[in-house]
Formats: structure tokens, C-alpha cells, sequence
């Protein structure tokens, strides 16, 4: 049964190389147009010093082939990528059931940094790709994994040891976190977080400041497409329903108030982060990390999304193609 269902989620072995590169190409052609539409963020002082016109797209394959175009030798902070780190993180050490007794599975509606639903409309937040969703999975993991812990699990499951943290950008973030800090002692007053707040914040603003390329994304996604398996070692880094999980809720929550469209239009699992970053995952073997931090309205990658979408409509990427 794991063959048949490899080779029916199989994606990258119906193209040659020249394939997988030249829609690569293309990708990136059409992400740098797009790039002048948007703009970086500034609400984080540090992240505002990026360049606009920067764009690199990553594919990796379960059989070692790598396509790269553009700027993928830059280094950002992964932001809310890392919020599928901690959450991996979480369901190893405290698993399913405990982890979703403190935050849902449902999309939000609402922007990722947004406190009314919270405050309003429920008692726990919507899911672990918002802010207080992501606040609240580092709470249930700041007392089995500290932060060096967990820098050591991204570089293992990104595959990638150059993985450090952005100190620049975790004293920026640290500095300007007024909201998250106000999210998180909301979650405390509602009994969802029982463990140290500061330690909390300064956990996940850490894990937001880890610095990565788009070739480090696109190994993350290939781990997640091969569910769990290092494709190259065969060595098991996470439990497959931990990467079924993970990839769901990517595809429900992953763009933020924009997942809803992002997944009728483009159609495979992708996390964003206002670094600039996508990681996304196709099929059973097949990787993408893009980078561009242009953003849209709702923080996500103007370039990035324009890229995926081409790639996706180029290579018959949507899960339900």
C-alpha cells in the first residue's frame, strides 16, 4: 500500500530536468514582476532593511534533484514558518490530543496577529498558524525544549546545519512585540497558557528570528512530502501523522486570512512568513522554498505566491489535479 500511495502522490517524477528548471525559470521571471507590487514589512524595524526586488525559488526532489533561480543564497528570518517547527516540535513531545486541548484546527478569518476573535468569540485560538495559536504551542513545549533545542531540530528537519539565529532581527522583534505580549497574557488570563509568559514570547520570537534561505525551506517541504523521512539518510525525523497533520493544517491556515483562496487557486500545502518566505510541499516528492519579501496586504509574498501558482498550474501541482 505505500508504494501505490507514493506513486499516486508522486509529483516531480513525471518531469525531466529540463522541465523542473525551465518552469523554474519562468517562475521567477513573472515573481519579479509581481515583486514591485507589494511592499516589505516595516512594523519590525530590522525586517524593513530588506530589498524589495529580491525573488529565489527552490524545487528539491526525493531522488536528489535540485532547480534553483534568483536569490536563493539569501539569508531571512523564517517568521511564521517557524510556526510549523514548533508545532512538529509540540506533537512529538506532547502530542496530538494535548496539543489540540489548548488551540484549534479551524481557520481563523481573521489577520494573524488579530486579538478580537480571541477576546470575543472563543476561549482558544483558532489554530498554530496564527500568533496566538503559535504563542500558545511554544507554551506547551518551553518546558521539554529550550531554545537551543530547538535551533538544533530546524537545522536537523531543514536540513541544513548554517541555521542560526537572527540576533538583529529577535532584538527588533523583542523591542516592537507589544501585541504579541498583550495576546499572550490574554491567553494567560483564559487559562489556555499555564506556564511563563515571558519565557513563552521570548521562545517563539526567537524561533521567528531563525535565519534560513529558500533551499533550506524546500528541504523542510520535501521532509513534510515524504512524510516525515529523511529522503537521503531514510532516517525518521517525525512521525507521519505528525507530517499529515502539519501539511493540513498548511493548507487550511498556512496563508494566513488568505488560505481560503490561496488553496482553491494554488491548491498545496504552503506556510508564509512576513520574512518573505513560502514553504510549500508537493505531492509525495517534492519540495519549494521561494523567498521574497515584497508582501501583500495579508503578509504573505507577492512573489512567492505568483511563482507557486505558475508552478502549480505549469507542473499540475493542485492536490486535486
Amino acid at each position: 500500500m505505500e508504494s501505490d500511495y507514493r506513486q499516486r502522490g508522486s509529483k516531480a517524477a513525471a518531469f525531466t530536468d529540463e522541465q523542473l528548471q525551465s518552469a523554474v525559470d519562468e517562475a521567477l521571471e513573472l515573481g519579479r514582476q509581481a515583486a514591485s507590487k507589494g511592499t516589505v514589512a516595516t512594523y519590525i524595524p530590522e525586517l524593513g532593511k530588506a530589498r524589495p526586488e529580491a525573488v529565489g525559488l527552490y524545487i528539491v526532489t526525493d531522488d536528489g534533484r535540485k532547480c534553483k533561480a534568483g536569490d536563493t543564497g539569501i539569508h531571512f528570518t523564517m517568521q511564521s514558518v517557524s510556526k510549523v517547527i514548533s508545532l512538529a516540535m509540540a506533537l512529538e513531545v506532547r502530542g496530538a490530543d494535548e496539543v489540540f486541548r489548548h488551540v484549534g484546527m479551524e481557520p481563523s478569518g481573521e489577520a494573524f496577529n488579530s486579538i478580537v476573535e480571541l477576546d470575543f468569540q472563543r476561549n482558544m485560538p483558532y489554530n498554530p498558524m496564527i500568533n496566538s495559536g503559535a504563542i500558545t504551542v511554544e507554551s506547551l513545549i518551553i518546558d521539554y525544549k529550550p531554545f537551543d533545542d530547538m535551533l538544533d531540530f530546524a537545522r536537523k528537519i531543514c536540513m541544513d546545519p548554517e541555521i542560526t539565529l537572527n540576533r538583529q532581527v529577535y532584538l527588533s522583534e523583542m523591542a516592537t512585540c507589544d501585541r504579541n505580549r498583550a495576546i499572550a497574557y490574554l491567553l494567560k488570563s483564559k487559562g489556555v497558557i499555564t506556564t511563563n509568559v515571558d519565557h513563552s514570547i521570548e521562545l517563539y520570537t526567537k524561533m521567528c528570528s531563525i535565519n534560513v534561505t529558500a533551499h533550506s525551506l524546500a528541504n523542510l517541504g520535501l521532509l513534510l512530502a515524504n512524510g516525515g523521512i529523511d529522503p537521503l539518510t531514510k532516517e525518521r525525523l517525525i512521525k507521519p501523522e505528525t507530517a499529515k497533520i502539519i501539511k493540513t493544517i498548511m493548507l487550511t491556515c498556512g496563508m494566513y486570512d488568505g488560505s481560503g483562496q490561496y488553496a482553491v487557486e494554488v491548491g498545496i500545502p504552503t506556510k508564509s512568513g512576513v520574512g518573505g518566505g513560502l514553504l510549500a510541499v508537493a505531492g509525495t516528492d517534492m519540495g519549494i522554498g521561494s523567498y521574497g519579501p515584497a508582501l501583500d496586504e495579508k503578509g504573505n509574498s507577492y512573489a512567492g505566491k505568483v511563482m507557486l501558482k505558475y508552478l502549480v498550474d505549469k507542473l499540475k501541482l493542485h492536490i486535486f489535479d
